[in-house]
């Protein structure tokens, strides 16, 4: 199947560019980009072009930040075309919403992509929680804003989400893996003073888990969760590619190149199906961390 990528940036070149390469659903048959270009791929500057120009192509994958998605998305699904979209799928809730109604109307798949949920050991720590009652639980998802995105200041802008980027991430497995619905308690942001998205945060959440995302981490990374059940211990590390279970390993390397292939092939099955996966509960969470989240004023950042 032909597939147009829009927005050639880092997450597009490091991730969605070799899982394409490596695809036997997906055919990709042009770029959409201001300033990115793929050798060998024909380019456009805007995606109304590209839609008019290649009506042959019959889904499109969205990599632009969350604040110009939304006009860029409405384009790709008043033309019929299906629509794969990077986390998170849209500035706000209601701009999802809005592209839902709109998928439904024109008959084509949209998908919601939440790429950690595809990392090694989340499917196994679903299952062995399954018929289990989680204790209490620890979040730790601490990276480092100038290696992941260097240069780039829309992430702490009005609608960039700031640390939520990377911490949706770890929410977004959370929501997947819990047998029971899990929902916000309290927030507290820190938002650097010439900024508006915060830097890090701290989250309490039902069933005793606590989430400490942070964008200024430097030397190793962190990406673990951890919690306790009436079974005992369980933990996911390395952004849910390593599994732990009783302090043991139980599964999983750590490894995130299968994450962005699985995604691809999610999103074939969906087209083939006729079908559209738009889970929204990662996103409702951050939110919620925006409307309750006590806000205090850091020193500023610049990269």
């Amino acid at each position: 199947m032909k597939l147009a990528l829009a927005g050639i940036g880092k997450i597009a070149l490091d991730q969605h560019l070799p899982a394409l390469e490596a695809s036997a659903d997906w055919d990709l048959a042009a770029t959409v980009s201001r300033h990115g270009r793929i050798e060998g791929v024909e380019a456009f500057p805007r995606i109304e072009a590209m839609l008019e120009a290649r009506p042959e192509i019959g889904a499109v994958s969205l990599c632009l930040p969350p604040v110009p998605r939304f006009e860029a998305a409405q384009a790709v699904l008043r033309a019929g075309r299906h629509l794969m979209l990077e986390k998170p799928p849209g500035a706000t809730l209601a701009e999802v919403h809005v592209l839902r109604d709109l998928a439904q109307a024109h008959g084509v798949t949209i998908f919601a992509t939440w790429h950690s949920r595809m990392a090694l050991a989340v499917a196994a720590a679903k299952r062995w929680l399954a018929d289990r009652t989680v204790q209490e639980g620890r979040i730790t998802w601490r990276e480092d804003l100038r290696k992941w995105h260097p240069g780039q200041d829309w992430i702490l802008d009005a609608g960039g989400m700031g640390v939520f980027d990377p911490g949706i991430n770890a929410l977004s497995i959370l929501t997947e893996i819990l047998p029971a619905r899990v929902h916000l308690k309290a927030a507290e942001l820190d938002i650097p003073a010439n900024r508006q998205a915060p830097i890090a945060a701290r989250l309490a959440l039902s069933h005793n888990i606590a989430a400490d995302f942070d964008f200024r981490q430097q030397g190793p990374q962190t990406w673990d969760m951890e919690f306790q059940t009436d079974a005992g211990p369980l933990a996911l590390r390395m952004g849910g590619n390593v599994l732990e279970i009783d302090g043991r390993p139980a599964g999983g390397e750590a490894s995130i190149m299968g994450e962005y292939p699985a995604l691809y092939a999610r999103m074939a099955d969906l087209v083939r199906r006729g079908a559209s996966d738009l889970d929204l509960s990662p996103m409702v969470l951050v939110a919620d961390a925006f409307l309750l989240g006590r806000r205090t004023l850091v020193e500023p950042f610049d990269f």
